[in-house]
């Protein structure tokens, strides 16, 4: 586990949305502390119903943490019920596209790569899963207690994240995570080189 940082959603730095109807937490922002980012991975809560921004050459993935969903539209190209916990759905970021929730506020789990740089998949896990270093990434627990080496345990609003860059890389690292209960679930994003 070198590199990697742990965080919990509580200690998170908060960003008011500009149009009122939610507020991004940042895990991180990579190269840091350049706005043009080449990947960004983010914890948001949606208040209300409203436009999402577009990120033209951004790729982008949302996951349901919590609450009922939303519904994201952007006709003809998205049409889609993010309502299962868990469960990623990917998008371009040049489309800009409506949310209108499914009940009240919800909790999402966003991956931003910028395409001409990197890329990512999101992977649900629910029993154990064999974690590679990549270009970077993060993990975070949706719900359960998970096993990591050293004998650290993270639970639910828990993560850990990473990065290195590539090159400097000699070999890949990988480490294992295991649930220790059958409910578990966590969110393991990982970022590759383009």
């Amino acid at each position: 586990m070198t590199n990697w940082q742990h965080f919990t959603l509580g200690t998170l730095p908060v960003s008011p949305w500009r149009n009122g109807g939610g507020e991004t937490r940042e895990i991180i922002s990579y190269p840091p502390g350049k706005s043009d980012f080449d990947w960004r991975i983010s914890i948001a809560t949606i208040a209300q119903d409203g436009p999402f921004s577009a990120f033209p050459g951004i790729d982008r993935s949302i996951t349901l943490l919590s609450g009922d969903g939303v519904h994201l539209q952007a006709l003809p190209d998205i049409d889609h019920a993010l309502t299962a916990i868990g469960a990623p759905f990917s998008f371009s970021g040049d489309i800009a596209l409506s949310a209108r929730l499914a009940g009240g506020v919800t909790t999402d789990f966003n991956v931003m790569t910028r395409r001409t740089a990197c890329a990512a998949r999101v992977i649900p896990v629910r029993e154990s899963q064999q974690i590679s270093h990549e270009k970077g990434g993060a993990i975070y627990v949706i719900r359960g207690e998970w096993q990591l080496p050293d004998g650290v345990v993270i639970g639910a609003g828990e993560g850990f994240v990473w990065s290195a860059p590539y090159a400097e890389k000699k070999h890949a690292q990988h480490c294992t995570v295991k649930a220790n209960h059958p409910d578990g679930l966590l969110l393991w994003a990982a970022v590759t080189q383009q």
